[in-house]
C-alpha cells in the first residue's frame, strides 16, 4: 500500500477511536444519569463499527500484543467501582467503562484474528 494511503487509514482509525471515546464519555454519563435509554442501541452499534474501523486501520503487527492485554485489563475491570458512591461516581465509571469496552471489544476480536492469522501462516 502507498505511503499516501497508509497515513489516510491510520488517521481515520486514530479519529475513529476519538470518537468512539467521546461518545462513550458522553453515553456513559448520562447512561448513569438515567437519560440515555432510548440512544443506548443506537450508540452501541456506532461503537461497535468504530471499533471494527479501530481494529482494521489503527493495531498494527508489533501492536498487537500490547494491545489485547490493555483490552483484556479493560473488560476485566468492569463493575470494580460500583462501591463507589459519592455523587454515583462508581455509577457513572462503570457506565463509561462498559461503552469503552464495546468499542475496544471488536477491535480486539480483529487483533486477536491477526494474531492467529501470522501464528497460523506457513513460513517465517
Amino acid at each position: 500500500m502507498a505511503k499516501g494511503k497508509t497515513n489516510v487509514a491510520s488517521m481515520i482509525g486514530f479519529w475513529a477511536f476519538i470518537v468512539g471515546l467521546v461518545i462513550a464519555l458522553a453515553v456513559g454519563i448520562m447512561a448513569a444519569l438515567g437519560t440515555a435509554e432510548a440512544i443506548m442501541p443506537a450508540t452501541i452499534i456506532v461503537l461497535i463499527i468504530l471499533g471494527l474501523l479501530i481494529g482494521f486501520l489503527n493495531i498494527t503487527a508489533k501492536e498487537i500484543l500490547l494491545f489485547l492485554v490493555a483490552t483484556i485489563a479493560l473488560i476485566v475491570v468492569g463493575g470494580v467501582f460500583a462501591p463507589l458512591s459519592t455523587f454515583s461516581i462508581g455509577k457513572i465509571l462503570d457506565a463509561v467503562l462498559a461503552l469503552i469496552a464495546t468499542l475496544m471489544a471488536p477491535a480486539a476480536i480483529v487483533a486477536a484474528i491477526k494474531a492467529l492469522w501470522s501464528v497460523g501462516k506457513p513460513g517465517d
